[in-house]
Formats: structure tokens, C-alpha cells, sequence
């Protein structure tokens, strides 16, 4: 296989991965709000501060798009909105209690998802795929 051939299986294979997730595999999961979630969810775990303007960047949304996920987030009782104590004009996003069950579930289910996709893989194979993987959508999802 010539390097454009690689590009072209690549290519394919991210198509298909959007498709799937639109139409079978993690269309349960792929719900708006979920995104909110997960953009909240990194905030936290890397110690950032999320903010409707972070979820705009995060998802590749305009800020009244951004504001309008934020609310649908707000309203299933995923994420709630506080003041920042450093700046009362500013307003962050935390998980509430339900958000972070939700987050917890919507890992076991991706988990459980990418486990069966790649169940007659060996572990050198898992490893070198998350590695790969991680690293691709690292500098991919950059631009």
C-alpha cells in the first residue's frame, strides 16, 4: 500500500467511525448534552476552569450555540452553573452529582463498545492501537 493509499484507508475508516456513531454503536450516547458533559468532565480532571465559552472551543461551536448546549446540559441536571468566586461577573460549569453517575456510565458504555470492537485483538494490538490512536486524534483534533 503506496502512502496515499494509507491516507485514502484512513480516511474511510474515519468516515465509517462517524457514520456508526450517528447510526449504530454510540448513537445512544451521542447526545448533545453528553458533549457538554465530557468538556466539563476534562475541565475537572485537568484542573480548568469550564465556561460556555470553553465548550464553544472545545465543541467547534459558536458561543449561542455553545450557550444553548450548555442549557440543555443545565436542564437534564448534568451540569449546573455557578458563579466564579474570582470574578462574580463570570459563571463556571461543574457536574452535579447526576452529571458525574452520567459520566461515569457513558465511559463503561464507549468502554464496552470499543471492547467488543476489538474483542479477538491481542493486548499488543489494544496497545499500539490506543497509542496510535491518541496520538492521531492528538494532532488531528489540533487544527
Amino acid at each position: 500500500m503506496d502512502v496515499d493509499s494509507h491516507l485514502a484507508a484512513v480516511e474511510q475508516a474515519l468516515i465509517a467511525v462517524r457514520r456508526s456513531q450517528s447510526r449504530r454503536a454510540l448513537a445512544e450516547l451521542a447526545v448533545p448534552a453528553f458533549d457538554v458533559l465530557d468538556v466539563v468532565e476534562t475541565a475537572e480532571r485537568t484542573g480548568a476552569q469550564a465556561t460556555v465559552s470553553s465548550v464553544a472551543l472545545a465543541l467547534h461551536v459558536d458561543q449561542p450555540r455553545a450557550s444553548k448546549l450548555v442549557t440543555s446540559a443545565v436542564d437534564a441536571g448534568l451540569v449546573s452553573r455557578i458563579a466564579d468566586k474570582a470574578d462574580g461577573r463570570r459563571v463556571l460549569l461543574v457536574r452535579t452529582p447526576r452529571g458525574r453517575a452520567t459520566s461515569a456510565e457513558l465511559h463503561r458504555a464507549r468502554q464496552s463498545a470499543c471492547a467488543a470492537a476489538m474483542a479477538d485483538w491481542s493486548d499488543e494490538e489494544r496497545v499500539v492501537f490506543a497509542r496510535l490512536l491518541t496520538r492521531f486524534v492528538g494532532v488531528f483534533g489540533g487544527r
